[in-house]
């Protein structure tokens, strides 16, 4: 069961399926303009929950490559575009600026991985609507640990989802 503190939920996810099931919680309350940050060590599952969140967007099992190099995939999807971004490959908060985040959020889900990376000034400055989730490993081979923390709406979109 989730633990629920203000507009933090930390939960437990067996397995990768778990991480897919999460991840559909969260398109389905999914707005444009929203920002989903995800953050965790390298195969933590970052990637995984995005393209589990796509293809929950576009009801069905499409192709969801990861941006690892291209830096942006986009998805025009009948319920509104997507943005997925990975700024693993960036080195200084600028590149990551080029890439039109800013212009993004005005129409499209914003999925970024590493947001870290874009630094504290514009990173904290880009979306008010922002959820920020971590994965961690678990204990268990296929096990992680996440915790999610909204601001702006998605805090209250956060206390009301029901996960599990």
């Amino acid at each position: 069961m989730p633990v629920v503190l203000d507009s933090t939920v930390s939960l437990d996810l067996a397995d990768e399926a778990a991480t897919g099931r999460l991840a559909a919680a969260i398109a389905a309350s999914a707005r444009p303009g929203d920002l989903i940050a995800l953050t965790g060590d390298l195969g933590a599952g970052k990637t995984a929950f995005a393209r589990a969140f796509v293809r929950a967007r576009a009801g069905a099992d499409i192709d969801v490559p990861s941006p690892t190099f291209t830096l942006v995939q986009t998805y025009d999807l009948p319920s509104g575009p997507i943005w997925h971004v990975d700024l693993y490959r960036t080195e200084r908060p600028e590149e990551a600026r080029e890439l039109g985040l800013d212009e993004a959020l005005a129409d499209a889900i914003v999925l970024i991985e590493w947001p870290e990376r874009l630094g504290p000034a514009f990173g904290a400055a880009l979306a008010a609507n922002r959820l920020d989730l971590t994965l961690a490993f678990g204990i268990g081979e296929n096990e992680r640990r996440a915790r999610l923390t909204g601001h702006g709406s998605l805090a209250r979109r956060l206390r009301s989802l029901k996960l599990s």
